[in-house]
């Protein structure tokens, strides 16, 4: 956009209190490759342009704003001469090129003095080098520090993380070990059992009915019924019993075996039948009890090893392993695997509600990088629980909003006070002791959802009652990348 061109002034320019403390030839050259431009109400420059011009304004009334999702957000407005905005940072780093960070608009007419950023950026260092050194320092270190703050806070995040995903695949992968070291005792025990009966004077009717048995035995240990433990006690009191009343030795350790695998007193009555002979009862039922504990220990490794497989899926859902970085994803599929991963860190002190509208659509995103999100929320509201006396409930919500998809954080914590919860998406705020935060997550957080996905971080916050919700765009917007952080317009 550009205004009509007028005269500039010399005088006129150095009332400015960017330029009062310039000499008459310094003021000069700022004329001679400067403007002034008289914009009529409307836009001046917008966020996101090639940051082409320095501007300062000489009078009217200019409105600063911000892109937050699909809004423009008001950032400031003034009509104080010689505030700034465009290139401000044109005379850092090495020259390249730079976009406008926010947009500009005036809401009558108004004059600015406008300066080519490249012209700006060679005043800057031919006039003020000492504090353009000073500025680099500062900004460019500013940078620096907190990319490697930031890189730390993620390896430690990973450090966790890791250490979590350890603990959570010893447990299964130390069972599946056990069971399958018990199964093959019971195996054998099993085989020597089955030679002794067939070696016995046993008919042949009498063995094929107890492999009928066996087979009808496993089958109904896989479909099991759940039992309150009143009624499995109660039924291990009946087998026992029973047990005891046919000549079975040491019926009461039978019993739990039998009741854990679905056996009741009809089926011991249906073995007793279909042996028809009391003499060899007590083998059949020792043999049936190795078949039981073969059944239970095989269904402790299936569910071990697919407790491994649920967790190794989850890591290559959170690190999004072999997938596009920009892609349509399901925003439950990234939620249940990082919470999996965190649930080491959450431990059963925190309970976690999942509150999931399913017909919410898949959306385009980064979704590594929203993991990433998720994990400084989640981590936060666990924080938050644990520091108020360890107990408490973490709910985790979605939901469409005004053609948005809100993912909301809940926790029963004490609350962001008031009085700082302007201050927490502020880099390196932390209310963590010293050594436990950097500042870094929540800052992390809302660029990759305000400047990333486009959408919106917020936080609603009572003691008991905090909520952090992130909205999101239903539909694809342009991929983009997290720009610098720049110093703001004043």
């Amino acid at each position: 956009m550009s205004g009509r061109v007028m005269p500039c002034s010399a005088a006129e320019i150095s009332s400015l209190f960017l330029f009062e403390k310039l000499n008459a030839e310094q003021l000069g050259r700022l004329c001679s490759e400067g403007r002034v431009e008289l914009f009529d109400p409307g836009p001046v420059f917008t966020e996101g342009d090639p940051a082409t011009d320095f501007y300062v304004m000489i009078e009217g009334t200019v409105v600063m704003s911000r892109r937050v999702g699909s809004d423009d957000i008001e950032v400031s407005r003034t009509s104080q001469p010689g505030v700034y905005a465009g290139a401000v940072m044109a005379y850092v780093g090495d020259g390249k090129p730079q976009r406008y960070i926010n947009s500009v608009r005036v809401t009558e007419p108004t004059r600015f003095f406008v300066l080519p950023a490249e012209s700006f950026a060679n005043f800057m260092h031919e006039w003020f080098p000492m504090a353009v050194h000073l500025l680099e320092g500062l900004f460019l270190g500013s940078q620096t520090f907190q990319r490697a703050v930031g890189q730390r806070e993620r390896l430690l995040a990973l450090g966790s993380l890791s250490a979590g995903l350890t603990h959570e695949l010893n447990n299964p992968a130390a069972a599946a070990v056990r069971a399958t070291s018990s199964l093959r005792d019971r195996v054998a025990h099993m085989r020597n059992k089955l030679g002794a009966i067939a070696s016995g004077p046993y008919d042949g009717d009498a063995l094929k009915a107890l492999v009928d048995l066996q087979e009808r035995t496993a089958e109904r240990v896989s479909k099991t019924p759940a039992l309150s433990p009143l009624e499995a006690s109660d039924r291990e009191e009946e087998l026992a019993d029973w047990l005891d009343d046919h000549g079975v030795p040491n019926g009461w350790q039978i019993a739990p075996t039998f009741v854990q695998g679905g056996l009741d007193v009809d089926w011991l009555e249906q073995i007793a039948a279909a042996v028809d002979e009391q003499e060899i009862l007590p083998s059949a039922i020792e043999w049936l009890t190795y078949t039981v504990e073969a059944e239970l220990l095989m269904s402790e490794i299936e569910d071990s090893t697919t407790r491994i497989s649920h967790l190794v899926d989850a890591a290559k859902q959170y690190s999004q392993l072999d997938r596009a970085p920009y892609q349509v994803a399901d925003v439950h599929e990234l939620l249940d695997s990082t919470l999996l991963m965190l649930s080491g860190k959450i431990g059963p002190q925190v309970k976690v509600v999942k509150e999931y509208d399913r017909s919410v659509p898949r959306i385009p995103a980064y979704p590594a990088e929203l993991n990433q999100v998720w994990t400084n929320l989640i981590d936060n509201a666990v924080f938050a629980i644990k520091s108020a006396g360890g107990e408490g409930t973490l709910t985790v919500r979605t939901a469409v909003v005004h053609d948005r998809l809100l993912v909301e954080f809940r926790d029963t914590g004490p609350g962001v006070p008031a009085e700082i919860r302007g201050q927490i998406f502020d880099p390196f705020f932390t209310t963590k002791p010293v050594g436990e935060g950097t500042g870094l997550g929540l800052d992390i957080s809302w660029r990759i959802v305000v400047n990333k996905h486009h959408g919106d971080l917020k936080v609603e916050s009572v003691p008991g009652d905090t909520r952090f919700q992130v909205l999101l765009p239903l539909t694809a917007t342009e991929p983009d990348t997290v720009p610098d952080p720049a110093q703001e317009p004043s």
